[in-house]
């Protein structure tokens, strides 16, 4: 059976409850609940309205804002341009498999060091680093992967723009929308000397 998510209420005086340990909690511990793989449901304590999403966005701000930002300027402008953008749904959705091939990498890399350094954790940079040189054919190999798979949802989200796009204008009832409507015929100008019959005349 799937086991139900742990609910954390929240309260108007911004705290967190635990009703699985009973006793209120701070942002820090949500984090530990993140990083364990902990599943969890921020709900308010009243409407029992889903607050996750919003927790988990505070636990980021405060993580960008500690020294070590992973989203630069650039990137975070970006996406804020997609807000209200025809593309916005398909670009979340491409960058949440792009995060799932990326964590995929991840887990491929952290196996292949288990079996080199066994289950402790690689503690000093050279140790990596030695790591990374031994493994380099299959780094790359699976940093290809990753690109791919990124090509591949890229691909398939502009494809679904194309479709959008060819549904948006199929509806209209114009023919030759979006065509290139046809040129009238102009009646050639008179040569010079062959106008008027009377021009010159006395």
């Amino acid at each position: 059976m799937t086991q139900s998510p742990r609910i954390i209420k929240k309260y108007p005086n911004r705290r967190l409850y635990d009703t699985e340990t009973s006793s209120y909690i701070t942002l820090t511990d949500v984090k530990k609940l993140v990083i364990e793989g902990i599943e969890f449901r921020v709900e308010d304590a009243k409407s029992k309205d889903d607050l996750t999403r919003s927790i988990l966005l505070q636990i980021i701000l405060e993580e960008e804002s500690a020294g070590s930002p992973i989203f630069s300027c650039d990137m975070l402008s970006q996406i804020i341009r997609f807000y209200g953008n025809a593309m916005q749904g398909m670009m979340g959705n491409y960058l949440e498999k792009n995060i799932h091939t990326f964590i995929e990498i991840q887990k491929r890399l952290q196996d292949q060091s288990r079996q080199l350094y066994g289950q402790n954790p690689m503690l000093n940079s050279e140790a990596w680093s030695e790591f990374v040189k031994m493994q380099g054919p299959a780094i790359q190999g699976l940093m290809g992967s990753y690109l791919e798979q990124s090509a591949n949802a890229f691909m398939e989200m502009q494809q679904q723009l194309q479709q959008q796009t060819r549904n948006l204008f199929s509806n209209f009832p114009f023919p030759n929308f979006g065509g290139v409507a046809p040129s009238r015929p102009e009646t050639p100008a008179p040569e010079p000397g062959k106008g008027d019959d009377t021009e010159g005349k006395s």
